[in-house]
């Protein structure tokens, strides 16, 4: 059943460890999402496999050590700055060279590298850090990946920027930029702890798609409407949604 394989490589000491492995993203379904109901009576979003599925497919990973940030804060010239730390790193050249951990002094996007675009207004003009990745990530020929913040359960303190590589013949670890919440956190100083599920990842079939723009009769569209809406409590469970696994 499960002919394609997606693969997390790591330093052999790191996965030893067993500490931050990549999991299926569907073991952290959000405590919220678990103690709503869904009946006759109440209709709530887990009737809805669309929502479901936006929080069981592709795999998580997890942020690899603690990161204190201090963002949009004044600094010594009384100018706003965004500035982070990294947990404490027994071996500096060892993390850094055979894992892939984040350097005492972290790398960035230059502010100057999107302008124009909303991701600088919501980062307050500021410097775009990165969250340096230990794994490296092997999907089959012709499979690519989808990088994007944790689906309908993203941290409301920061997200990484969406993106999607070619992950069958990239040869290095993937790194992430991320952005802090400016919209909810005008000023910010906090810890990123780590194990916190900060990307999801989907593998996907790279392929070659052409648009097609077709005419429906009101008829047409009318007896659609009153197919689906019949019994539409599980309408969509029962008649068109598709069981996935990833493990």
């Amino acid at each position: 059943m499960f002919e394609n394989i997606i693969q997390f490589s790591s330093h052999e000491e790191y996965v030893d460890n067993g500490e931050d492995l990549p999991t299926p993203i569907k073991v952290h379904i959000p405590e919220w999402y678990k103690k709503l109901q869904h009946n006759v009576d109440n209709h709530t979003v887990k009737g809805c496999m669309p929502f479901l599925d936006t929080l069981t497919t592709g795999y998580s990973l997890k942020i690899p050590q603690d990161i204190s940030i201090t963002h949009n804060v004044l600094n010594d010239q009384n100018k706003p700055d965004s500035f982070y730390r990294v947990g404490d790193i027994s071996d500096d050249y060892f993390y850094k060279k055979f894992m892939n951990f984040n350097p005492r002094s972290p790398r960035f996007h230059p502010k100057e590298q999107m302008e124009g675009s909303p991701h600088l207004e919501k980062n307050k003009d500021l410097p775009i850090y990165k969250i340096h990745n230990p794994w490296l990530i092997k999907t089959p020929p012709g499979y690519s990946c989808l990088f994007l913040p944790p689906m309908n359960n993203t941290d409301d303190r920061f997200s990484i920027i969406p993106g999607i590589v070619d992950t069958d013949d990239f040869p290095i670890e993937i790194n992430f930029p991320y952005l802090i919440n400016g919209d909810k956190y005008p000023t910010l100083k906090t810890l990123l702890k780590k194990g916190t599920p900060y990307v999801q990842v989907i593998p996907f079939k790279r392929e070659s798609w052409k648009m097609k723009i077709t005419k429906k009769s009101s008829d047409e569209i009318g007896k659609h409407k009153a197919f689906f809406w019949f019994k539409i409590l599980h309408r969509y469970k029962e008649k068109f949604w598709k069981k996935k696994s990833w493990k």
